[in-house]
């Protein structure tokens, strides 16, 4: 079982910068692929990036490259998403999620999650 706790949401003006951290709990963290979902109000929850259980291989939405990454750290358990130049329609709330090794952008096959942070973009 693991156990996922996001922070690092809140209210950040337009071209800002907010790093999300997602604590997990349990010690077979650095054999789980980790990625970040979102969903904005309104829509369904779609994929932002994933990492590979080692951090070597990484994948972003399109809508995020070259303002988005994805990393981790696993003598701390913990996956990280820098987000740069933010937009209002990056609006959302942010889920972190974890699976058994499978680097995947679908939802379902994602085990655990947490329960989101909420991230808000102001023009």
């Amino acid at each position: 079982q693991v156990q996922l706790v996001e922070s690092g949401g809140g209210l950040v003006q337009a071209g800002g910068s907010l790093r999300l951290s997602c604590a997990a709990s349990g010690r077979t963290f650095s054999s789980h692929t980790m990625a970040w979902f979102r969903q904005a109000p309104g829509k369904e929850r779609e994929f932002v990036a994933a990492i590979s259980p080692s951090g070597g291989i990484t994948y972003h939405q399109d809508s995020v490259k070259g303002r988005f990454t994805i990393s981790r750290d696993n003598a701390k358990n913990t996956v990280y998403l820098q987000m740069n130049s933010l937009k209002p329609e990056d609006t959302a709330v942010y889920y972190c999620a974890a699976n058994r090794g499978i680097m995947s952008r679908r939802e379902y096959e994602y085990d655990y999650w947490g329960q989101g942070t909420q991230v808000t973009v102001s023009s």
